[in-house]
């Protein structure tokens, strides 16, 4: 399984970045997702765009100071994140490591060569997390609480649910 961070697992800051733990926040019920997806997948990779970094408002490594953080909370909490794959570049940029270009997907699965994506879920908050699911031949599930845009994409988005929570439920 492949997770977005921004808005998937935390509260995404609207025109800003989370630099440090202290600023990023879990979304609800986002612990018990993470532990049932636990339970069920052999892989859970997050994958997240961070061009707050290309941009100098912060560094690579206070964005894996955060992700540290992020996979002890969920561990306390039952759950497991095996990897986190980061791209700094600005969309300006156009590397194919930035979503919805796959190369984190397949920076994931040379570390994980048992990766199968065609038997992968993306689930991700945004049309490139579902471009960049789809791109690399996997599920994508849109976490939104407006299902209008699933409707707007149906090519694009294979399932929708208002929030990590429900997706766990449902599998």
């Amino acid at each position: 399984m492949f997770l977005d961070r921004d808005g998937v697992i935390n509260r995404r800051i609207v025109g800003g970045y989370a630099t440090r733990w202290e600023e990023f926040e879990l979304l609800p019920g986002v612990r018990e997702a993470v532990a049932r997806f636990t339970g069920i997948f052999s892989r859970i990779i997050v994958v997240s765009n961070q061009q707050g970094v290309g941009k100098g408002l912060m560094k690579a490594s206070d964005v894996e100071t955060i992700h540290r953080e992020m996979v002890l909370e969920l561990e306390k909490h039952g759950g497991r994140i095996d990897a986190v794959f980061f791209s700094p570049h600005l969309a300006s940029e156009h590397s194919i490591l930035r979503k919805p270009g796959v190369g984190m997907a397949l920076q994931a699965r040379k570390r994980f060569p048992e990766l199968r994506f065609r038997r992968s879920l993306m689930a991700g908050d945004s049309l490139s997390d579902m471009m960049f699911g789809k791109r690399a031949g996997m599920t994508t599930v849109l976490i939104n609480p407006d299902p209008s845009l699933a409707r707007d994409y149906p090519r694009l988005i294979d399932y929708c649910y208002p929030d990590l929570l429900s997706l766990a439920n449902q599998l």
